[in-house]
């Protein structure tokens, strides 16, 4: 929960989302429904759910890529109208242009933004120093491995400095030793005093499936019911002390405690969509 008096950097208010669907006119699907979900600025809040269950809907509606059909969203107390500019979205997919080096993917924010390209260029190569790949700079995506290239696509959502990170699994599809150096870059990332991790830094909203990952990195863990019409159903405050690694910190009784509790919420959901899943298939 949100300390009283504190002003969200994202506030979801009553969100329901309701589709039309494609193969069949006329008939609706809630994917979401009264969902409220705040996140405070400087707080690293996960979110994890069944496959499905409309994780990536909330995000979306932060991210104003997509408006709800009820509720409302405000951005450090301000309703949200459009896209959010305060935010800065890191995807699932791979999202780096193929036909730009890292370099030229890093800076390409900041030239699109109005930045003079020489600033723009030096500030990138900056960053992609801060992510380990300097003498990289030239290399195409294709070029570059799947950790190179989210150090890559982390550096170009960074760089713009945005208020609000949101951020949907982007490390699902990385073997697992990447998957931990980069879980253990962002935090270094998101913990530096100019960019996060403290009040008045920066928000992050993350969407796993993950749920180790989940208690890893946050500081509240938000658990959504299987859909349609999903919601928030449970609320895990993370007590494990900062700095973490993501690698040692399973190792804590903490952690195994915090993932008893918050599995024994999730299970159930994640059953329910598995079979909803199997249904739709037979079907």
């Amino acid at each position: 929960m949100l300390n009283p008096g504190v002003t969200p950097a994202l506030d979801l208010q009553d969100i329901t989302c309701v589709f039309t669907s494609r193969d069949a006119p006329g008939q609706r699907y809630t994917a979401v429904q009264d969902a409220s979900l705040a996140v405070a600025p400087g707080e690293f809040v996960s979110v994890v759910g069944p496959t499905g269950c409309g994780k990536s809907t909330l995000l979306n509606v932060g991210a104003g890529l997509l408006a709800p059909s009820r509720g409302k969203v405000e951005v450090f107390g301000q309703p949200l109208a459009g896209l959010n500019r305060r935010a800065g979205y890191m995807f699932q997919a791979e999202s780096l242009m193929p036909w730009k080096t890292a370099l030229g993917n890093v800076m390409a924010g900041l030239v699109f933004a109005g930045t003079p390209p020489a600033e723009a260029e030096q500030r990138a190569r900056a960053w992609l120093a801060r992510v380990g790949l300097a003498g990289f700079e030239d290399r195409y995506p294709h070029q570059l491995s799947g950790g190179m290239r989210k150090r890559v696509a982390m550096a170009q959502t960074w760089i713009l400095e945005p208020d609000i990170f949101l951020m949907d699994e982007p490390f699902s599809a990385l073997d697992v030793q990447t998957r931990q150096l980069m879980e253990n870059e962002l935090l270094e990332l998101w913990a530096e005093p100019s960019h996060g991790g403290g009040a008045g830094g920066r928000a992050v909203l993350f969407i796993t499936h993950d749920l180790d990952e989940a208690i890893a990195l946050s500081d509240r863990v938000v658990v959504l019911s299987a859909g349609p019409a999903t919601r928030p159903i449970g609320e895990f405050t993370i007590d494990l002390p900062r700095p973490r690694n993501v690698a040692e910190i399973r190792n804590q009784p903490r952690f195994v405690e915090l993932h008893a509790d918050i599995w024994a919420v999730l299970r159930d959901e994640v059953l329910k969509g598995y079979d909803q899943q199997k249904r739709k298939a037979v079907a």
